[in-house]
């Protein structure tokens, strides 16, 4: 998160186009991996901001990493969201434009924590028991996750 504090002293706090990598966790009964955000109390999946030459699929790991103390053995792409939607204004009113790459780990090891503060707690979530209070700007993708588009089949 230094380079984004780092430009928050140039521009104060003016929207600021941030990349985020973000990692869905779900464990092996299809459930998902939340925490409850420490800044504004919603409930969220683990991710944060790429830092300057950072490979984005290790910044979702460190991310998953620092916040849930997981490591991901394998992450899949989910998507990349982008837009209105994701759009925010931080309860201490820096406001971001966002571009979250999302992935999808299945594959992980360690032991469960909130040690860095960014979660006060973590728990798995059954898609139907999704919490009402998820955070603002990761709606779209949880949207997505529990309702998958449909796929379509091309005749020629």
């Amino acid at each position: 998160m230094g380079y984004i504090m780092d430009l928050r002293k140039a521009v104060g706090r003016r929207t600021l186009l941030q990349v985020g990598a973000g990692v869905i966790v779900e464990d092996e009964r299809g459930r998902i991996l939340l925490g409850l955000r420490s800044d504004n109390g919603c409930w969220g999946y683990a991710g944060g901001s790429v830092e300057p030459d950072e490979v984005v699929e290790e910044a979702a790991k460190r991310e998953l990493f620092e916040e849930t103390g997981l490591v991901a053995e394998e992450l899949s792409l989910f998507g990349v969201f982008s837009g209105p939607e994701l759009h925010y204004v931080y309860p201490n009113g820096d406001e971001v434009a966002n571009i979250d790459i999302v992935f999808v780990c299945r594959r992980y090891s360690g032991e469960l924590n909130c040690s860095d503060g960014e979660f006060t707690e973590v728990a798995f979530f059954a898609p139907e028991e999704l919490p009402e209070n998820v955070s603002p700007p990761l709606r779209l993708p949880l949207d997505r996750w529990k309702n998958p588009p449909k796929k379509t089949v091309t005749k020629r």
